[in-house]
């Protein structure tokens, strides 16, 4: 079988465009999520971990794109490369073979605690602009995610005994936002 080049692509959110990623590189297949780098909920992750094969390439725009924290960046990295993948990181200019120098494996470490460092400034910084908003009273809070009619419809659904795992799917939201609104 011909080893392939597999592309993982991820933003955070479905209004966000995913064509600055991976422009212009040759790929065989490519995986793509649109959720939120802090989640573990992510499908075509896990989609493409069941597809990638001994001898294929993965190549990821950047390692903030396929981890969600440097734990994760070393985890993903060293169970694919212990099966004979190769990894490519476009915007660091890194790739990793499991047959890597302590300081590829030093890069690895440093580049990911970066990409976990910049997160966690750019949610404080989030987190600061949401309380002065709040004080000012102009913060308003996230847009809901279901309609009255749909809140209604969820809660007799649910309370008819129907799967929430069903339902979170069904009504496009996750878990977690169909319990808050059953509260």
């Amino acid at each position: 079988m011909k080893s392939q080049r597999i592309g993982y692509i991820r933003v955070s959110s479905e209004e966000q465009n995913t064509e600055r990623q991976l422009d212009g590189v040759s790929l065989d297949k490519v995986f793509t999520d649109k959720a939120s780098g802090g989640t573990a909920n992510r499908p075509a992750l896990e989609e493409l971990l069941a597809y990638i094969r001994e001898g294929d390439t993965l190549i990821v725009h950047s390692m903030d794109r396929l981890a969600r924290n440097l734990d994760d960046l070393r985890r993903i990295v060293q169970e694919l490369t212990g099966r004979g993948v190769r990894i490519e990181f476009v915007k660091e200019g890194l790739a990793f073979t499991g047959d890597d120098s302590p300081m590829a494996t030093l890069l690895l470490s440093v580049m990911g605690a970066f990409a976990e460092f910049e997160r966690a400034l750019i949610r404080e910084r989030q987190r600061e602009g949401i309380a002065i908003a709040k004080q000012k009273g102009v913060y308003k809070g996230r847009k809901r995610s279901l309609s009255g009619e749909q809140v209604s419809e969820l809660v007799r659904r649910a309370a008819a005994g129907e799967s929430r795992t069903a339902l979170a799917k069904e009504f496009g939201v996750s878990r977690e936002t169909l319990y808050q609104y059953l509260k």
